[in-house]
C-alpha cells in the first residue's frame, strides 16, 4: 500500500482481522473504536495504515498488512458454536483451530448454528468474507438435510416456489430434492442462495418437518468431501483461485 493512503475505517478493521467488514461497521457504530484517542462512530471515516492509531475495544489494531491472507476449511461439528468467543462458555470453532493458526486472526465467515455441522470457511481475508456474507451477493450453499418424516410434493413445491416464513419473511426459492430412506426418513438435498438466519430450521418448521441431522457440504465451488467432523485443512492454490473467481476477485 503507498505510503499516506486513506483507506476506510471498516476496511483497516476488517483487513486486520478484527471482524467481517459488516462486523466491523457494528463496532464502529456501537462507540467501541477510537481513532488518535476520538471514538469514531461512521465506517467511513479514513485512516491512514501506519500513521493514525487505532484501537477496538480498548486494544491497538495492526493494519493486517503484515500477516499473509489465510484460509481454511473446517468441518464443524453439532455442539460448537460460530463465534471467537462465547460469554457461556461453549466451545467455539476456533478453539478446534492450533495456537499458530489462531495467531493469525482468522474469523468464520457466515454462519452454521450450535447443533448444525459441515463446511465453515474461516480466514483473515476481509474482501472475501465480505463478498461471501453480504446478501446481494447470494453465493450458492448447499446442505444435506435429513428429516424423519416422508416428505410430500406439495412441501418440495412450497420450497421451489418460495415460500412465507410464520414470523413474516417472504423466502427465494430454494433448489431441493428428495430422497427416500429405508427407515422412511427423507434425506433433503437444498440449495441456498439467500443469508436468512436458521433459514431451514425455520423452514422446515413451518412445513412440520423434524431435521435429525442438517449438514452443509458446499459453499460456492467449496466441497466439504471426506474432511471429518472437528478437522480442519487449508485450501489448496486452486480452490483459493476457484473461490476469489466465483466472488469476482480474480
Amino acid at each position: 500500500m503507498p505510503e499516506n493512503t486513506q483507506v476506510r475505517l471498516n476496511k483497516y478493521l476488517a483487513d486486520a482481522g478484527i471482524a467481517s467488514r459488516r462486523g466491523a461497521d457494528a463496532l464502529i457504530q456501537s462507540g467501541r473504536v477510537c481513532v488518535n484517542g476520538l471514538i469514531q462512530r461512521e465506517p467511513g471515516t479514513k485512516v491512514v495504515p501506519g500513521q493514525d492509531t487505532v484501537l477496538c475495544n480498548g486494544a491497538p489494531v495492526s493494519s493486517g498488512q503484515d500477516i499473509p491472507a489465510s484460509y481454511i476449511m473446517l468441518h464443524k461439528p453439532v455442539h460448537t458454536v460460530t463465534t471467537v468467543n462465547d460469554p457461556q462458555g461453549r466451545k467455539t470453532v476456533v478453539e478446534l483451530l492450533p495456537e499458530n493458526l489462531r495467531a493469525q486472526r482468522l474469523f468464520p465467515v457466515g454462519r452454521l448454528d450450535y447443533m448444525s455441522e459441515g463446511l465453515l470457511l474461516l480466514t483473515n481475508d476481509g474482501e472475501v468474507t465480505l463478498r461471501l456474507t453480504h446478501p446481494s451477493y447470494e453465493h450458492p450453499k448447499k446442505y444435506e438435510v435429513l428429516v424423519r418424516e416422508a416428505v410430500t410434493e406439495k412441501s418440495l413445491r412450497i420450497m421451489r416456489q418460495g415460500m412465507g416464513l410464520e414470523e413474516g419473511e417472504r423466502l427465494a426459492p430454494v433448489e431441493v430434492d428428495a430422497i427416500p430412506t429405508a427407515s422412511g426418513a427423507t434425506l433433503l438435498r437444498m440449495t441456498l442462495r439467500q443469508g436468512v438466519n436458521r433459514q431451514i430450521r425455520r423452514m422446515c418448521r413451518d412445513l412440520k418437518l423434524t431435521i435429525l441431522r442438517l449438514r452443509r457440504v458446499e459453499l460456492g465451488p467449496l466441497l466439504l468431501g471426506n474432511l471429518e467432523s472437528g478437522k480442519w485443512r487449508a485450501l489448496e492454490a486452486a480452490e483459493i483461485t476457484a473461490l476469489k473467481a466465483s466472488l469476482g476477485l480474480s
